[in-house]
């Protein structure tokens, strides 16, 4: 019987071949990191089907058809789906959670962010492959307080006052929250209402510009629109607005695989 998330339709195999992972499948917290990294290394963020108007869908097979076979790369629902299937299939147990973007307790924001609470034995972690930008790899569920440093960038987790979790990162001297969150876990029905508000409420960010996002230990890269900002993890940025030509190249890099044509509509679109 195929369960509310459609596990067993996962191609496993062709997943472990998108994300270059050779390694063991062993049910453990170096397994976890190692998938973590390798997936976030090679499936980016981006928002091209909402931008071109033709919708995203956070089914399974809708989903590994499009990151993986067709080697696109996707926001965080799709993102989320498909590495907590993964993980199913592996052995882990899996929450799929949902969070508040920021923290701002006078005007929360609604649930638009998939992160996963992953556990294995007695440990547990929170994973997220999706945020754009954010985790390289897992944290400890409950190390809260604890400074981990990923690379060059910093983070840590933190309990609220009314029950929630927030995860923080380091900007510089200051602490910058990415979003808060409870265990409450969601149904694939939430999830689905998640998606069609991100993608079609006049509020979300994600429908005016074209968003790609790249990261690794030493640098962020964010393309939205036609700019294209390259951060390190001391604070300095670069900014480039991009001419056409230049477009194509720079999606490849992010991990986008688009033909040149593609490209230069994507280019067009986000003009003057």
């Amino acid at each position: 019987m195929t369960g509310e998330w459609q596990v067993e339709r996962l191609d496993l195999d062709a997943y472990l071949a998108r994300i270059g992972f050779p390694g063991d499948l062993d049910v453990t917290g170096p397994t976890l990191g190692d998938l973590h990294r390798a997936h976030v290394a090679r499936i980016p963020f981006e928002n091209i089907d909402v931008r071109q108007g033709g919708g995203v869908e956070t089914g399974l097979d809708a989903v590994q058809d499009k990151l993986v076979r067709h080697r696109r790369g996707g926001y965080c629902y799709e993102h989320g789906v498909l590495f907590a299937a993964a993980l199913d299939r592996i052995g882990f147990d899996v929450d799929r959670l949902l969070a508040r973007i920021g923290h701002d307790a006078a005007r929360p924001r609604p649930r638009t962010h998939m992160l996963l609470h992953v556990r294995s034995d007695q440990q547990q972690w929170l994973a997220d492959v999706g945020f754009g930008g954010g985790l390289l790899w897992p944290l400890p569920w409950d190390d809260v307080g604890a400074i981990h440093r990923q690379g060059g960038w910093t983070y840590r987790l933190e309990q609220g006052t009314t029950g929630e979790r927030m995860l923080l990162e380091r900007h510089g001297e200051q602490w910058r929250t990415l979003y808060s969150f409870t265990d409450e876990p969601q149904h694939a029905s939430d999830i689905t209402m998640a998606n069609h508000f991100t993608q079609s409420h006049p509020s979300s960010p994600f429908r005016d510009h074209l968003v790609a996002i790249a990261k690794d230990e030493a640098r962020l890269s964010v393309l939205r629109g036609r700019r294209l900002t390259q951060t390190r993890p001391g604070g300095t940025s670069t900014e480039d607005n991009l001419e056409r030509d230049q477009f194509h190249p720079v999606l490849t890099e992010i991990g986008i695989h688009v033909s040149h044509a593609q490209a230069v509509k994507l280019w067009r679109d986000e003009g003057p």
